[in-house]
């Protein structure tokens, strides 16, 4: 549930029309959808590995640590708080509200409920893990129900639909075509990332070589039958043109099965879709910055855990402060643009950490090894670095703005570095 939490928000609802943008049939929509799902699960295949061989808290922070350099470990701590995890709560948190306000018919501000969530999610999963996993698994089921739903109206509701069969292309094999199925696959993959997030609580799960390892494929498997089953559902009932023309293709989908009624229903899946996901990111993330205080290169207090409850409560609620203050701003969807570069920067970088951990640890068995490597492997870190070079060609401005933040973590990190040696220095 914690996987497919962290994957599933609320792009699969949104994200193909943005897709039939680019590529203009139902065999390339499909194709893109299913590619996209493949590269997902090589990701994940990476990811079990290293969660194998690396059951420490933290999951990527500890990753990039280990194998390449601690200041790679922390910028990539530094990006996740000021940029991609909260830059993405910050504006799915608003699309919840926006919903919410929707569906209730409520005189309330939006910024009120954003903060009013935050802080419900906050104390919730500062009572616990177990309390926070809880809500995460009931929260996913429902965001499985609706996503099922969704696919059953379009497949038994739609009187009418679209052929599938032809054409396959609608140009000839060409440069631009390349080009539209790269444009296509960018809102795809990044509609898939998220199952990494399960790896930072690595080490609050009972046998994580077995259990985490396992997880991430079934997990990333299930995401991808339910993405690839609502995109067909949408492309059988819209047609290629009618999906790209419409900003809000479930709702549109579940009009055309079941009228108004279906529309409300999609609001009400989409609503808890995204504060499941945002569940997830409260429960997750902060750990990255809990084991980074603990390697006394942030704050101590953030390394501190609760006595009762055992979590890193002071982590949770910086990362959710944070997070309101990205969102009462009104400049998320700005940090969104730059999110996409410096989350694929980052997951190349991890991929490569295991070439690095097999020539390294070339007699230790890990208890799971990534079916395919190296092919696998080499396959995931291209496409997440041309993923990067696209949004750099794309949004020169906004990336260039990304990878500004990223550098002024250098001299954050040499500050944290000095004054740990300092401190083992008096020890001694």
């Amino acid at each position: 549930m914690i996987v497919m939490g962290g994957i599933i928000g609320s792009g699969i609802f949104i994200n193909p029309y943005v897709v039939a943008q680019q590529v203009h049939t139902p065999w390339l929509i499909l194709g893109v959808w299913i590619a996209g799902g493949i590269v997902a699960m090589f990701g994940a295949f990476i990811y079990a590995e290293l969660a194998a061989r690396r059951p420490a808290v933290g999951g990527q922070y500890a990753y990039l640590r280990e194998a390449f350099h601690p200041m790679a470990g922390f910028l990539y701590g530094w990006v996740l708080l000021l940029v991609i995890q909260t830059g993405g709560m910050a504006a799915v948190t608003v699309t919840f509200a926006r919903y919410l306000v929707e569906l209730t018919g409520w005189q309330m501000s939006e910024r009120l409920i954003v903060v009013l969530t935050l802080v419900v999610l906050t104390v919730i999963n500062c009572m616990g893990v177990k309390l926070g996993s809880r809500m995460q698994s009931v929260l996913m089921l429902l965001k499985i129900a609706a996503i099922a739903g969704l696919i059953v109206a379009g497949l038994i509701l739609v009187r009418s639909p679209h052929p599938l069969l032809h054409p396959v292309l609608d140009q000839p094999p060409s440069f631009n075509l390349l080009t539209a199925v790269g444009a296509a696959m960018v809102p795809v993959l990044f509609a898939f990332g998220g199952w990494q997030t399960s790896n930072f609580i690595a080490e609050e799960v009972k046998e994580p070589r077995k259990n985490l390892s396992r997880a991430l494929v079934i997990g990333v498997a299930g995401v991808i039958v339910l993405y690839v089953g609502v995109n067909f559902v949408c492309v059988r009932t819209l047609g290629p043109q009618g999906l790209a023309d419409t900003r809000v293709p479930a709702t549109t989908v579940m009009r055309v099965a079941m009228g108004d009624t279906g529309a409300r229903l999609i609001a009400l899946g989409i609503t808890v879709s995204t504060l499941g996901f945002l569940s997830q990111s409260v429960l997750t993330a902060p750990r990255v910055y809990f084991a980074m205080a603990r390697d006394k290169l942030f704050f101590r207090s953030i390394a501190e855990v609760t006595r009762s409850t055992h979590v890193p409560a002071v982590a949770i609620i910086v990362q959710s402060a944070w997070t309101v203050v990205v969102a009462l701003s009104g400049r998320y969807e700005q940090i969104l643009n730059y999110v996409v570069s410096m989350d694929f920067l980052f997951f190349g970088l991890t991929g490569a950490s295991l070439f690095v951990f097999r020539r390294r640890d070339a007699e230790q068995g890990s208890g799971y090894r990534a079916p395919g490597h190296p092919v696998t492997t080499a396959v995931f870190v291209l496409v997440s670095w041309l993923v990067v070079i696209n949004t750099i060609y794309k949004y020169p401005r906004n990336t260039l703005l990304g990878f500004l933040i990223l550098l002024l973590g250098v001299p954050v990190y040499a500050f944290w570095a000095a004054k740990r040696k300092g401190a083992e220095e008096s020890v001694r």
